[in-house]
């Protein structure tokens, strides 16, 4: 049995839209709400910009200790799988932890290690730096996967009839963190040295902790029969977990193949760099809760933004380099276009998949409550993980390889890819239910032509 407020109810099995009609919304958030937002606006921008600021400075601190530029990149990816893992791992045991103990302290150990990174300066240069910086990544990541798999659990708990219009919106947060990083790290870096910006932005979120312990509701909830398995292995879950890690493969490519194309082909210097990712970022965040708006007022329309929006991200990454197969030249102006047209196409693909997820699971024997709410907030998590790792990972081999336009090309491809399978799953969906809906009338018919042969003969 679920406790401590649930101010709109719980969302029927099945349902597609609130009870009462499509989106239905008090009029005023009560108290516990506005603390839940708060607390998990405070994770989204906190965890965005420690995972950003290594950008600017971190590569070049690690070639002065004797780390290779394949050991940093590395050092980058292990925070994407040890996410993986840890997701997967809280997901299942978090009814047994419960969701405020894991939110808390998930916060607290990742300002904890934030302060122990800009510690790491101080080591000898080789091996022992290399492992330490695998170990205080690798306990980041697992920090930020308790902490972020909770917050999605609390948010789906407490807006059970408006979840992706509050993804949505909250995504305005992660942006924030994704613009404010990498400026704001490599101002204190030139200004202070490497141990300050960590010491700084470490010291930030571990103050979000004691605010965190008095203002973020407690839910309880028994644990759930239902486990991973069963819920990756519904079909429609499937593709949309595919869709996920397609998004964010998309994204982890740009990270690590976007700077060093940009340098190079346009000749723009360093600090304009940042400028270039910036209109991604803002059109991500800005698009966001339009899109969450949207998916929970017209809930018919989230198949529609699933597959469009893998359709238009395919076609942004055919034309960021451009494949040369086009024949386009490449333009500064292009590229900034295509990666703001990226930014809202991508918000169009990720934002409708957790009400989506979290509705087939109800349609298909999950119970309500916060296990449920667990499982779908750790798989999105290592699924968003699985691209992280993925998406720069293939993305540097294949570029040093074939070169960036068609690195590009082949990682539209994967958007590509998902978007067809997600509308072939729709159209059979369709077809099966409309075909559902013609026997059903067709038995009713049958029924009631009995029924009259029996009343006449009578």
């Amino acid at each position: 049995m679920d406790t401590a407020g649930d101010p709109e109810g719980p969302r029927p099995p099945g349902d597609d839209a609130p009870p009462g009609g499509a989106g239905d919304t008090p009029s005023r958030l009560s108290r516990e709400q506005v603390f839940v937002l708060i607390s998990a606006a405070s994770i989204n921008l906190s965890s965005m910009m420690s995972y950003s600021i290594l950008g600017p400075f971190f590569p070049k601190e690690a070639e002065k200790k004797k780390a290779s530029n394949t050991v940093i990149g590395m050092i980058f990816g292990c925070y994407a799988l040890s996410e993986l893992l840890a997701a997967l791992v809280f997901g299942k045991y978090l009814v047994h932890i419960g969701a405020k103990f894991m939110f808390v302290a998930g916060v607290f150990v990742s300002g904890g290690v934030t302060v122990l990174f800009g510690l790491l300066d101080q080591l000898p240069e080789g091996p022992i730096f290399i492992a330490m910086c695998f170990v205080v990544r690798i306990a980041d990541a697992i920090s930020f996967a308790a902490a972020i798999t909770a917050s999605f659990s609390i948010l789906a708990k407490a807006f059970p009839n408006n979840v992706a219009t509050v993804l949505g919106s909250l995504e305005i947060f992660s942006g924030l963190g994704l613009v404010l990083g990498p400026p704001l790290g490599g101002f204190l870096y030139q200004s202070f040295g490497y141990e300050v910006p960590f010491i700084f932005l470490g010291c930030i979120v571990l103050l979000m902790v004691p605010l965190n312990m008095c203002i973020l509701p407690n839910y309880e909830s028994n644990p759930g029969e239902h486990s991973f398995w069963k819920l990756i292995t519904l079909p429609k879950v499937a593709f949309l977990a595919l869709v996920i890690s397609s998004i964010s493969a998309c994204f982890g490519f740009l990270d690590s193949t976007l700077s060093l194309f940009v340098l190079k082909k346009f000749n723009l210097p360093a600090g304009y760099v940042g400028l270039v990712f910036l209109g991604l970022a803002l059109s991500y965040a800005i698009s966001s809760p339009l899109f969450g708006l949207l998916s929970d007022k017209m809930p018919h329309l989230r198949k529609w933004f699933l597959v469009l929006g893998n359709f238009i991200t395919a076609g942004c990454y055919m034309l960021l380099g451009p494949v040369p197969v086009l024949h386009i030249k490449s333009q500064l102006w292009l590229l900034v276009l295509m990666l703001v047209i990226n930014g809202i196409s991508a918000s169009m693909s990720i934002i409708p998949t957790f009400p989506e997820i979290l509705n087939c699971a109800y349609e298909n024997g999950f119970e309500e409550g916060l296990s449920t709410l667990a499982l779908v907030s750790g798989l999105f998590s290592a699924m968003w993980s699985v691209g992280g790792f993925v998406g720069p990972t293939l993305g540097g081999f294949l570029s040093e390889k074939i070169g960036f336009e068609w690195a590009a090309a082949v990682q539209g491809l994967w958007a590509l890819t998902s978007g067809l399978m997600m509308g072939m799953f729709y159209l059979l969906e369709y077809s099966r239910r409309r075909r559902a809906k013609v026997h059903s009338t067709l038995g009713t018919e049958e029924e009631r032509t009995a029924l009259l042969s029996d009343e006449i003969s009578s």
